[in-house]
């Protein structure tokens, strides 16, 4: 049971979280006052068995290093490892356990901190040991160059134990490296009043190290808060093949990241490096689209280029392709880092959230990953034609290659060296196809409904959910109704999500479509649910997912602010808000 830490917001496996002590502490954070004067910070009034009034309990491990565990156990002065309660656990990675603490020490840090695989490998192996909101600590490892990536791996605790050793050795840290002060002309970013290397001392290096940590910590905070704490990692990590290392080997932990990554979020999503094509939030979309997905419409297909503003269909140039096809065909975008993207999900996230850097050039990762999410695209999707409205050769190789693996005839309709808004391949993509019949409003926009419901809740579910429909309101902002007008759904403009009424959620729950069930005990939610008030959940939920809501007194639906599992194991925080109730 965890009284003195609570998460308050996530991004990814990082969080934001706060230790209660007598002054909280926000995290992710350092920790030195706490060991420094822990009898101050910690509360007194704490009730443990017995009329035991300790205010933290550390149960010993063998093998720690740099006295921590001592220091720990000193700064405390206490050791009762067999209190109910305990608050600190100290545990290996090798073999770490539940001790129902509020927070966990790593006592091999040391040993694999500066090792990408091992490094990702130790630190999942406790988070997935330990509940999810306990704090994670790992003592002496923390550098203002590693910071950023120890917390995005969902390490909440450190302290300035390696600043300062590196500090009295003469190093001076920056978030690119460290640097011997005889080896430095000028100081890279003075943290103190002194800035002449000459006569900069190894108490101003220590000082200076301490300051650059905390004001690392500082941006990760913030990142982490604005959600794009991975767009800030992928260029500082760069500067560093460990860290690098580190980041593509916990891109290959899926089940891992995957289970903390929302579905959606406001922030922007920043494609800057070939990186990003190994985002979980990219993948995902990757993969719903091309397992989930499905078209509903009869006419041919028109692969065009994406476009700078989102959504697509906002631009000019995708004014002029809708202009020049007149609903006369099935409209799909190509771009880097998405892969495909359906003109029904141009608002899904992340299809209108991100942002990518232009050169007209595809390297070779960007081109494999693409042909290949087009390739699984059109091998499930069948059309009566394929016209491919693209310029340069990138955009054609990536058509070429998918095409030809699944022996697909193509026709394009921009002459090599022009461009698709040109008033040339403008003429030529109308003419190819003319003869084709133009598909209703309204059967465009029943098929985005239903292919949206299909990328949230799994193949067929749109069919399932909304045969026999009615949509009112304008594009993106439908609202779904039955044939009797009784309102069941709502498009959510800027996620391209469905939010279910108490009618629709119902409708939900009698269908065949699997749903995101939160069981909750018997109490009428009013705003939210409190992960103590959860009794199951399904652990398919992930963060930003519709939910249900249902217990013994209540049923009502809802977003997860939780991944199901977290709901189900924490004991203090946010389980889902709750947008419709009704009682029992």
């Amino acid at each position: 049971m965890t009284d003195y830490f609570e998460v308050h917001g996530r991004d990814g496996a990082a969080r934001l979280g706060e230790l209660r002590l007598t002054d909280p502490l926000g995290t992710p954070a350092l920790v030195d006052d706490v060991l420094d004067d822990a009898g101050s910070l910690w509360p007194t009034d704490r009730e443990l068995p017995d009329g035991d009034d300790s205010r933290l309990t550390v149960l010993p491990h063998r093998g720690f290093p740099g006295g921590t565990e001592a220091r720990i156990q000193e700064a405390f002065a206490v050791d009762y490892p067999d209190v109910d309660y305990p608050s600190v656990a100290v545990v290996s990675s090798e073999s770490p356990e539940d001790h129902g603490t509020d927070a966990y020490v790593v006592s091999d840090a040391g040993s694999f901190v500066d090792h990408g695989a091992a490094l990702v490998e130790a630190v999942v192996a406790v988070r997935e040991a330990i509940p999810p909101d306990t704090a994670l600590y790992l003592s002496g490892v923390a550098t203002p160059r590693n910071v950023a990536l120890l917390a995005y791996l969902g390490v909440d605790l450190f302290d300035t134990s390696r600043a300062v050793l590196k500090g009295t050795q003469g190093k001076y840290l920056t978030t690119e490296g460290e640097y011997f002060l005889e080896d430095l002309t000028e100081l890279p970013a003075p943290r103190t009043a002194e800035t002449d290397p000459e006569a900069f001392d190894r108490e101003d290096c220590v000082e200076h190290n301490v300051a650059a940590l905390e004001a690392e910590l500082s941006i990760v905070r913030q990142r982490i808060r604005d959600g794009r704490l991975r767009d800030y990692l992928e260029g500082q990590a760069r500067h560093d093949q460990p860290l690098t290392a580190a980041m593509r080997e916990l891109d290959a932990q899926w089940a891992y990241l995957e289970e903390r990554t929302p579905i959606l979020r406001e922030a922007e999503l920043t494609a800057a490096t070939e990186d990003t094509l190994r985002r979980v939030e990219i993948q995902r979309f990757a993969d719903r689209v091309t397992s989930r997905y499905r078209n509903r419409f009869s006419n041919p297909l028109v692969l065009v280029p994406c476009s700078a503003k989102k959504p697509y269909s906002e631009s000019k140039s995708h004014a002029r392709f809708h202009e020049a096809i007149g609903w006369r065909a099935h409209l799909v975008s190509m771009t880097s880092p998405i892969g495909v993207v359906p003109q029904e999900l141009e608002t899904t996230y992340p299809a209108q959230q991100y942002d990518a850097v232009v050169t007209g050039r595809w390297s070779e990762d960007e081109k494999s990953f693409v042909s290949d999410v087009l390739g699984r695209y059109l091998e499930r999707n069948e059309y009566p034609r394929i016209v491919a409205h693209v310029p340069g050769e990138g955009y054609r190789e990536i058509v070429s290659r998918a095409a030809d693996e699944l022996d697909l005839e193509v026709t394009y309709t921009v002459e090599r060296g022009a461009h698709p808004t040109d008033g040339a391949s403008l003429s030529a993509l109308e003419e190819t196809l003319s003869g084709e019949l133009k598909y209703s409003k309204r059967e465009r926009e029943h098929n985005t409904v239903r292919a949206v419901a299909d990328y949230l809740f799994g193949d067929g579910a749109g069919d399932e959910l909304f045969e026999g429909i009615r949509t009112t309101g304008r594009h993106p902002r439908l609202q779904v109704r039955d044939r009797e007008g009784v309102q069941l759904a709502t498009m959510v403009p800027q996620y391209g999500t469905l939010s279910f009424t108490l009618e629709g959620a119902r409708r939900w729950v009698e269908s065949l479509v699997p749903v995101n069930r939160v069981e909750i005990d018997g109490f009428v939610p009013h705003g939210s649910v409190l992960a103590p008030g959860v009794v199951d959940a399904d652990e398919g939920i992930r963060v930003g997912e519709e939910v249900i809501v249902d217990g013994p007194k209540a049923f009502g639906v809802g977003r997860a602010e939780m991944f199901g599992r977290e709901m189900v194991e924490s004991s203090r925080g946010v389980a889902c808000e709750v947008r419709h109730v009704e009682e029992k």
